[in-house]
């Protein structure tokens, strides 16, 4: 057992949330989450929608896509968001210095994904490809993939945050934040670097 550890808090009775309040963490982060979903919705449905209109060319953009860079960047993501849960049960057991050693390394690998992130962003724009680019796909894939590294910024903020202060109520509502950010790159790898 850690021998700086501190009792952790744990979450209220219903403050008035209704169903939000039976989910971990802060009910305004599941408000934030469900609304950054739709936001993300409606990137995959406009890429879905380009796409359809122009297979041939989308394909031959998405040639540029690195699938071994965005796979690695999955597995480390995902890991980390396993980190995040590991931080989260270390909260159940009143473990606040594990709590903060799993939020730190979950922290690290995400600054990691941002690290191999920028390598494509220097790759593609040593060859030429920008915002423009030369198809809607460079246009596409800046703009979702750099939506989603920001919003891997605004968690890697949300993390030392809890972790600062890590009752139980703040480290669920930072790993409810941090999952949902794995979830938009697990569904968005695919979608962008994958298909064809």
């Amino acid at each position: 057992m850690d021998t700086d550890d501190e009792p952790v808090e744990t979450p209220g009775a219903d403050d008035g949330w209704g169903a939000l309040s039976a989910l971990p963490g802060n009910p305004i982060m599941w408000v934030l989450i469900l609304s950054e979903l739709l936001v993300f919705g409606a990137f995959f449905g406009g890429y879905s929608a380009a796409r359809i209109l122009d297979p041939q060319g989308f394909a031959a953009a998405q040639a540029s896509a690195d699938r071994l860079l965005g796979g690695i960047n999955t597995g480390v993501l995902v890991t980390s968001g396993l980190l995040a849960a590991f931080a989260v049960r270390a909260t159940a057991a009143g473990r606040v210095a594990a709590v903060r050693r799993w939020l730190a390394g979950a922290g690290a690998l995400g600054l990691i994904f941002l690290g191999i992130k920028w390598v494509e962003y220097a790759d593609k724009i040593a060859h030429g490809y920008g915002l423009q680019g030369d198809h809607t796909w460079f246009t596409l894939y800046y703009l979702m993939t750099g939506f989603h590294a920001l919003h891997v910024v605004m968690g890697l903020v949300i993390l030392a945050i809890v972790a600062r202060d890590a009752t139980r109520e703040n480290v669920e509502t930072g790993a409810a934040f941090w999952h949902m950010v794995d979830l938009i790159w697990v569904l968005l790898y695919p979608i962008v670097y994958l298909v064809r």
